[in-house]
């Protein structure tokens, strides 16, 4: 999908409180090898000279993110989030909206803030695959035997042939996300990831295949397997 012409912009919804990692403070900013989780999240797209800029969309309690070292970085742009992750997506995409007035051709690619192990590759290898009216999203297909239950008993097995397992970033034209999103929050549809906003449009987006590094981080457990695959990457000569 990738033109000289189109402009790129990442958005980082880090407006949310992280309670499920009952850490007493957001998961993006825990330490995690000598940086805070958010930073490793960014770096990526900060390293990709093809992408323009970066949207973070922060609460507007927070106090933590300007005393990052990262925060000053040229490319970053703050703003303020809602209370529900689509809010603040929305609230990032107006900002890229405002800075993009005059390019016809603009894409955003919408990453977790905690997906700190996403690798550069996979991002570009979703820029290139993406559709560019149906947009894409990284992602993988479900590998293990999946059961459907009720009141903690197997109801069924379920087929897991044709499922896969939705990462970030997702990648889509900066209009018709916005509109899709807007679409939902009128008639008050939850979303949970911005495929599910495209789809409800009837648009298909592609399925890019990501990499099992690509971990959110949601409960405490999850912080050591992010330093597992870190290290790994830095063993292997990758980015630090």
């Amino acid at each position: 999908m990738s033109s000289s012409n189109a402009r790129y912009w990442a958005v980082i919804p880090a407006a949310g409180g992280g309670t499920r990692m009952a850490s007493g403070r957001p998961k993006q900013y825990l330490p995690l090898q000598g940086r805070a989780l958010i930073e490793w999240s960014l770096a990526p797209f900060l390293e990709a000279e093809w992408i323009d800029g970066v949207v973070i969309v922060l609460a507007r309690s927070d106090v933590e993110f300007a005393k990052l070292p990262i925060a000053g970085h040229p490319r970053i742009v703050t703003t303020t989030g809602g209370a529900a992750r689509a809010d603040s997506v929305l609230a990032g995409l107006e900002a890229v909206a405002a800075r993009t007035r005059g390019f016809r051709h603009v894409h955003v690619l919408v990453h977790d803030a905690a997906r700190p192990c996403v690798q550069a590759a996979d991002i570009d290898r979703l820029c290139e695959d993406a559709d560019d009216e149906h947009g894409g999203i990284l992602a993988l297909p479900v590998t293990d035997t999946l059961k459907r239950g009720r009141q903690n008993r197997i109801a069924e097995t379920v087929d897991r042939a044709t499922l896969w397992r939705a990462q970030t970033p997702q990648l889509f034209r900066l209009g018709l996300l916005m509109e899709a999103l807007l679409d939902c929050k009128a008639d008050k549809l939850e979303v949970t990831d911005e495929a599910s906003a495209m789809e409800r449009r009837g648009y298909r987006p592609r399925l890019v295949r990501g990499s099992e590094a690509n971990i959110k981080v949601t409960y405490p457990d999850d912080l050591e397997l992010a330093q597992f695959w870190l290290r790994q990457r830095t063993r292997r000569g990758g980015e630090a």
